[in-house]
């Protein structure tokens, strides 16, 4: 059986998402650190982190459809583009040194507008490029380069913020989508068109296909709360460890043991061969409970620390054993509908945790928050264990006897 890299379009769909992975992995490091110091409030921080993500949830939906109606190739590529303008702004914007909030917040508010474009490509593009046979391999390989690129983000990151500055994350983030529109341009992509109907028939024939499938949208439920704890964390945290728990040096250390872990589980997830993935994903998906409780009953530094790679270990196992359960699954014909529902549910809980975390910390303290998304998140992805039809899912062969030459990532929870 070919290697999946041994196809040109899937080696040039590979190196372009590489690159746009290693730019966006040094973004999150550097918007909450850029943010946070020039304003000092995890309120404007809430504010700009949910300026990217409503826009990117309200048109999830519609981005389905134009990822099915319309090659993902093009699509991908566009939205490249704009995200590609959007970053050099906002990285103008922080290299000025007087940056303006709602100017940053409204361009990260149109490049998650971008996003809601491209998130659903991301599957068609695979599926696009490989062999049914191959598709874990290639799933495997595209957790494993975001996992790395995620270790070597923060590290990026926090050199530039400690030295040039925050902006040039930015300006580095908005070069690598130039370059993967480059890419996308000199690709060939397989499409299955779907008949010209109304929108909406389009939304219902989607969530027909969400709907019709028990393991699917309770996996989702899991996966919001998941990304709506995330969010709890990835607000109330630079404060937290900026001011009790050794400043922005430990912050950086914190989310680089994350990349760590990440990439462990993307490693292990290609090797693992789960006889029911969805089941063993969705446990994995559990271990995120364990950071959050820890922090919130004042752990040890060290202690949370190692606890957080161990939950994005289980992330990164998660993430492509279930995009290849669900390719293996869903139609062609509507795997980017699919897809853009599963990315709405997922982040769905985000914009929640991101605008509750302040106000619940003010409130009763950062623990109080902490402890509750730990254990929401522990409780949703282990009752998915109830459900008949996640015991009940078991891997295709073909894709399932790929798994063991592994040379990728979120919904899935990030």
């Amino acid at each position: 059986m070919s290697h999946p890299l041994r196809t040109r379009s899937f080696r040039l769909l590979f190196i372009g998402r590489s690159l746009s992975l290693l730019g966006d992995a040094a973004i999150p490091a550097a918007l909450t650190l850029a943010v946070y110091l020039a304003t000092g409030s995890t309120g404007a921080l809430a504010l700009v982190l949910g300026c990217a993500m409503v826009p990117k949830l309200l048109l999830l939906p519609l981005g389905g459809v134009v990822g099915d109606r319309f090659n993902a190739r093009t699509v991908a590529l566009t939205t490249d583009l704009v995200r590609c303008v959007t970053q050099l702004f906002v990285g103008a914007e922080l290299l000025s040194g007087t940056p303006a909030l709602w100017q940053i917040a409204l361009a990260e508010a149109l490049g998650g507008a971008a996003g809601a474009f491209s998130m659903p490509t991301v599957s068609p593009l695979i599926r696009g490029t490989v062999a049914e046979s191959g598709l874990l391999r290639a799933n495997a390989l595209m957790a494993v380069v975001s996992s790395a690129t995620r270790i070597g983000g923060p590290a990026v990151a926090g050199a530039l913020v400690f030295t040039a500055g925050p902006g040039w994350a930015f300006v580095l983030d908005g070069a690598s989508f130039a370059v993967s529109a480059a890419l996308l341009a000199a690709i060939e992509v397989r499409h299955v068109p779907i008949p010209r109907r109304s929108l909406l028939s389009d939304l219902k024939e989607g969530w027909g296909e969400v709907r019709g499938r028990d393991w699917y949208w309770t996996s989702l439920i899991a996966h919001a709360a998941w990304n709506g704890a995330a969010a709890v964390l990835m607000t109330l945290g630079p404060a937290l460890f900026l001011r009790d728990l050794g400043g922005k040096g430990v912050w950086v250390a914190f989310l680089q043991t994350g990349a760590v872990g990440l990439l462990l589980g993307s490693l292990v997830a290609g090797r693992a061969r789960p006889r029911r993935p969805v089941l063993t994903a969705n446990l994995g998906g559990a271990l995120y409970a364990l950071p959050l409780c820890l922090l919130a009953a004042h752990a040890p530094v060290a202690v949370s620390l190692v606890a957080y790679g161990i939950a994005l270990a289980g992330l990164g196992f998660l993430n492509p054993v279930w995009e290849t359960a669900v390719q293996s699954a869903v139609p062609a014909h509507a795997l980017a509908r699919v897809t853009s529902y599963d990315w709405l549910l997922s982040l769905g809980a985000m914009p929640l945790g991101y605008a509750l975390a302040p106000l619940a910390a003010s409130a009763w303290g950062a623990e109080v928050p902490l402890a509750v998304a730990g254990s929401l998140v522990g409780a949703a992805c282990l009752a998915t264990a109830a459900v008949p039809g996640v015991r009940r899912f078991k891997a295709p062969a073909e894709s399932a006897g790929s798994a063991g030459a592994v040379e990728r990532t979120a919904g899935s929870p990030a």
